[in-house]
């Protein structure tokens, strides 16, 4: 029968673990809008990326049976394959080309306010 301490030890880890890994979406698609990844590129890996994942859940899950890697490694791949949609809907337009927009646009908006020197003196 396992302590209490070690219940609630194994029951955090998980938890902390679990919690984590369901941020990959959102990790993959801010990866894509600062233009490090995109779907090609998770399309071509997709192989590595199921390699990765079930290191991953042998690394983060406490104990070493199959069964516990498993039960992250599959919810890993589920993800993986949000991920992949998630940057194909939202990642199509790049967080830096939109800064560079805005930028473009503040910086007409700023000549046209200012007056034109002329000689070194103002108009």
């Amino acid at each position: 029968m396992p302590a209490v301490n070690e219940y609630f030890s194994l029951s955090l880890r998980l938890l902390i673990a679990f919690g984590v890994i369901f941020e990959l979406p959102i990790l993959m698609v801010f990866l894509a809008k600062i233009g490090v990844v995109d779907v090609a590129f998770l399309n071509k890996n997709r192989k590595y990326a199921i390699l990765i994942n079930f290191i991953i859940a042998a690394i983060l899950t406490p104990t070493p049976d199959i069964v516990n890697q498993m039960l992250m490694g599959v919810p890993l791949l589920v993800l993986y394959e949000i991920s992949v949609v998630a940057v194909w809907v939202f990642g199509r337009k790049k967080l830096k080309y939109a800064f560079d927009q805005k930028t473009e646009e503040e910086s007409e908006e700023e000549s046209e306010e200012e007056p034109e020197e002329v000689n070194g003196e103002e108009n």
